[in-house]
């Protein structure tokens, strides 16, 4: 009998022409004479192309090539699953139309009164959507409207949004691409600190546009009050620019105790911060940075934001913006200073050509640069503000020789011209013109032993040892030092600074120079079978030979050393060194080693020391308990003062795949800024 009904339909459908053709099954067949369907029931299924519909009852009309199923129905095309009570399925272009329907295809789920469309849109009426996970503490969407792209976005009119039934956001219209959570951004968080108080916050952000979300963070701490402001963020990408940045801010009336801040000044009552970043690239030729960082004391993330405070506790202000050309680069950029407990070197603004290294014929190379700024910088408490305009022009000229392909020699001749329009001591311009000659060279070797270890997954050894050796002399480089504003000056740095005429940054306060350079790099490798080869050790040393020197330098530069050293992809070791020959002891020593055990547990030694300044101690460790719960510990010790200055306990817990709650306890010393007690709950969206 089935076979009858489907040759039957099948000639009927050759027939008109039409090329419908599904695979119906089912216990038990029959024919509508009225309605002119094919009937199936008792658990119908139909098959037509990656289609599959299920229900108790199929009825197929042959004429529309229109499946109507009723009860338990069941839609699957690919990852798209439709589950309904009642649905109608056209199959020459795919347009359904369901009752009661519940939609799964990761990452969107959605549970409807009504839907219809087809598997690239379908709107839904009366909606309620969950991202990532259906699940009663997740991020929900209620809409009247709800039109769903697969793969691409989620738009919605008359919206509320919050988290499972409880959506106290009412949004008039809502757009969300399907790669983001449908909120971006949200944490509680709870507990005390000593300085601090007891205190409750929270943060939220909500899509305004598909590319633009907004929202703001506010906690208040019970013994200072409400810390609050507004925050965003925003991406964009078309065909011809991509945009992305973010800000953030929070202000305080501070009615706590505030202390003084690095200057030894009150810190003020009224306080606050703004922070915001941009990058944007467009044409694939101008890329515009902006970094911009108002606060109103040197303290206010210290206090209230530690985690942001403690990766850069001096920020930068600048904007940016360059234009990359074939061989060239141009930029433009203005580094300001709206804090005012810090020195920052102002460019109000910089404008700057760099031409890269280019082949001019002969074998030789050329580079240049030429730069005008105006220049400022506010000595705070210890003097006046200094001012200076000044023009300042670069070019090189190299000559690579290279008789075998071991060994290479270059000789480099170039100048530098800058011109003051304001300077000191009687003038008011001043023009500095210096020369430089040196070479660049290098001689590459290399050994190969044939050695195994299936433990530590060597597979052969291969060492590759650069000597390199430069040499600059720059005779006339500290003349006019009496006319020029030190604006670009030294600064205070360990390590070895650049050679080359051309890279030094301290263009206001340059020395003589008559330098070798020696430098030996190192580097162990074995094969890999997915990057072809993998670094096993680099190790590079590196120290200056002054034939002549100014005052209070020694013949020999401290000595720098680094070493990175991966053996196993369970242990890697960081290690920077700077050794004083003259005196035969450490200036400064930083280490980092971090031993791992899968993702189950990893453990972290560093410490930082610089002679008569700094040693300090730490480690961190991480343990996975299980699925769900992680626990970290911290601790650092600061040896000048023989004390601990932190001691931390964070259990970490992942709810549900959808949050991240951190139950922290911490014990701390040192400055009064940080208090000593802290117990911290913290609750915040996971992204994905």
């Amino acid at each position: 009998m089935r076979r009858c009904l489907l040759a039957s339909l099948l000639m009927a459908t050759v027939l008109h022409a039409a090329p419908v053709v599904p695979d119906l099954t089912g216990p038990n067949f029959g024919y509508d004479q009225n309605t002119q369907e094919t009937v199936i029931s008792g658990g119908a299924r139909l098959v037509y192309g990656p289609t599959v519909l299920t229900a108790d009852e199929i009825r197929y009309n042959r004429v529309t090539a229109t499946a109507t199923a009723i009860g338990h129905v069941v839609l699957t095309h690919g990852p798209q699953r439709v589950l309904a009570d009642r649905l109608s399925y056209r199959l020459s272009d795919g347009f359904f139309q369901v009752e009661h329907a519940r939609l799964g295809e990761y990452p969107v789920y959605v549970s409807a009164d009504s839907a219809a469309g087809t598997k690239s849109q379908i709107t839904f009426r009366d909606a309620t959507v969950t991202l990532r996970e259906p699940d009663p503490f997740a991020p929900t969407l209620h809409a009247d409207t709800l039109v769903y792209e697969p793969g691409k976005r989620l738009s919605a009119d008359h919206a509320d949004l919050g988290i499972g039934p409880v959506r106290p956001i009412a949004l008039p219209h809502f757009e969300q691409h399907l790669d983001e959570p449908l909120l971006s951004y949200v944490d509680f968080t709870g507990g005390y600190r000593s300085l601090l108080g007891g205190y409750v916050g929270a943060g939220l952000h909500v899509p305004v546009t598909p590319d633009v979300k907004l929202g703001g963070d506010v906690t208040f701490y019970s013994r200072r009050g409400f810390f609050l402001g507004p925050s965003g963020t925003y991406d964009h990408v078309d065909a011809d620019q991509d945009v992305n940045g973010y800000f953030r801010s929070g202000f305080i009336s501070d009615h706590g105790e505030r202390g003084t801040d690095v200057l030894g000044r009150s810190v003020p009552a009224d306080r606050g911060y703004f922070e915001w970043q941009h990058l944007q690239t467009i044409d694939s030729h101008v890329t515009v940075t902006a970094d911009v960082n108002y606060w109103s004391d040197s303290e206010i993330l210290r206090d209230f934001q530690p985690r942001e405070f403690y990766p850069l506790e001096a920020p930068d202000n600048f904007i940016e913006a360059d234009y990359a050309g074939e061989n060239y680069v141009v930029s433009a950029l203005t580094r300001f200073h709206p804090n005012n407990f810090y020195l920052v070197q102002e460019r109000l603004p910089e404008i700057r050509f760099d031409l890269l290294p280019l082949a001019v014929g002969g074998g030789f190379y050329e580079r240049a640069s030429a730069s005008v700024a105006v220049l400022r910088e506010d000595a705070l408490l210890t003097g006046p503000t200094q001012h200076s305009n000044r023009y300042d022009a670069f070019y090189e000229l190299a000559r690579p020789v290279a008789p075998t392909n071991w060994f290479t020699f270059t000789p480099v001749a170039g100048g530098r011209l800058t011109y003051y329009a304001r300077a000191l001591d009687g003038k008011d311009t001043y023009t500095r013109t210096l020369g430089e000659a040196g070479f660049d060279s290098e001689l590459r070797s290399s050994g190969t032993w044939d050695y195994k270890n299936e433990r530590w997954h060597i597979d052969g050894l291969r060492h590759l040892f650069t000597p390199q050796i430069s040499y600059r002399y720059i005779p006339q480089a500290a003349k006019g030092q009496p006319y020029i504003p030190a604006i670009d000056a030294d600064t205070f740095s360990p390590y070895l600074q650049p050679l080359d005429l051309g890279d030094m940054r301290n263009v206001d306060q340059l020395h003589r120079t008559n330098t070798l350079r020696l430098a030996l790099d190192n580097i162990l490798q074995t094969r890999d079978p997915q990057y072809g080869s993998r670094n096993l050790l680099h190790l590079n040393i590196a120290d200056d030979l002054r034939l002549s020197r100014n005052p209070g330098d020694k013949a020999l530069s401290q000595v720098q050393t680094e070493l990175n050293a991966t053996p196993v992809n369970w242990l890697q070791l960081d290690t920077l060194e700077i050794f004083s020959p003259q005196q035969g002891q450490h200036r400064e020593l930083g280490t980092g080693l971090t031993i791992r055990d899968g993702g189950q547990r990893s453990f972290s030694f560093f410490n930082h020391f610089l002679r008569g300044q700094l040693e300090d101690y730490g480690f961190e460790y991480h343990e996975q308990i299980t699925e769900a719960f992680e626990v970290v510990e911290r601790l650092t010790y600061d040896a000048h003062v023989r004390r601990f200055d932190q001691q931390v306990v964070d259990l970490v817990q992942n709810l549900r795949n959808t949050w991240r709650v951190h139950y922290e306890i911490a014990l701390l010393n040192g400055d009064r800024h940080e208090g000593h007690l802290g117990l911290n709950l913290e609750i915040e969206l996971i992204k994905f």
